[in-house]
């Protein structure tokens, strides 16, 4: 058995917090930045394209004015491997990475460290204004209120999404027209299938993430004959996710000075994602947030 001698613990103890003290500024350290570097999809609205419309590409707008630094980007599709290939990427030459930001991530994201939320949305049931369940003003209607006709209706859903739990919670298997969550082409917005198939009358509704339930609606230029029923979660079935801004882990101090700017907006942001992108916006408990006004 060793035994040390009190001066030697102390010594211990002073090295190894010296190690941990440098260790933690390692991994915070960084150089100057000359630039905010996102990491983002270049084909993926309404959260990113390379001409800057999408939400996400307004809320990094926003971060870089307050940092007073250019924009810029790495572009890759939202697909397997995205932040191996953007975040954690470094750079052909070694210094740094190709990118230090990523504005839309789900809270707790386990391949990066991220923000408090600065949104969080829940998904919805887009219908159409002129089809088979165009009387329904709610949701839950569909549950309580069965159509006529039940053997005909096709609610297109993403395999294995919260679509698909709610409608086998209850029983109501015989609507599910299941899709893929990503199709094989990345310059496809997500669910670009499923709405092409709404819009043609081959589905009566489909159930979607909210920001995309709110394209499909809003910013699609044949989304006026289609309605926004947002969903609540439930016993079993969750729809409401909160949305975060992601870095690389062990970056505290750069995690927390985007933190602080996206705290400082908060108001903003929501105007932008409610008035500008139609975005449903839910608080914890899943009801739907009042309009902020101007």
């Amino acid at each position: 058995m060793i035994v040390f001698k009190p001066a030697t613990l102390s010594y211990l103890a002073l090295s190894l917090c010296l190690i941990f003290t440098s260790t933690l500024q390692a991994e915070d350290a960084s150089p100057a930045r000359t630039a905010l570097k996102v990491c983002a999809d270049p084909q993926y609205m309404p959260f990113s394209n390379q001409e800057g419309k999408g939400y996400e590409n307004r809320l990094a707008q926003l971060v870089a004015a307050e940092l007073k630094l250019p924009l810029e980007y790495t572009w890759f599709p939202q697909r397997l491997g995205f932040i191996r290939n953007t975040l954690k990427k470094e750079q052909p030459d070694g210094e740094g990475f190709l990118c230090d930001l990523v504005m839309g991530l789900p809270t707790g994201y386990e391949l990066t460290a991220t923000t408090d939320p600065y949104m969080q949305s829940t998904y919805a049931l887009v219908v159409r204004s002129d089809g088979k369940l165009a009387s329904l003003k709610q949701a839950t209607e569909l549950l309580t209120s069965p159509p006529a006709n039940p053997d005909e209706i096709k609610i297109g859903i993403t395999e294995s999404g919260p679509g698909a739990e709610w409608l086998a919670k209850y029983q109501l298997h015989q609507y599910m027209a299941p899709y893929p969550a990503q199709s094989g082409d990345p310059a496809d917005f997500p669910g670009k299938h499923l709405l092409t198939d709404l819009l043609a009358g081959h589905l009566d509704a489909a159930i979607v993430w909210g920001p995309t339930a709110a394209y499909f609606t809003s910013y699609h230029q044949d989304g006026r004959n289609l309605s926004l029923l947002p969903l609540k979660s439930e016993p079993g079935v969750r729809f409401n996710f909160p949305i975060s801004a992601g870095v690389r882990l062990g970056e505290k101090a750069w995690k927390e000075q985007v933190n602080t700017i996206l705290k400082s907006k908060k108001a903003e942001i929501q105007q932008i994602l409610q008035t500008e992108y139609h975005i449903p916006l839910v608080d914890d408990t899943g009801e739907l947030l009042a309009a902020v006004s101007k």
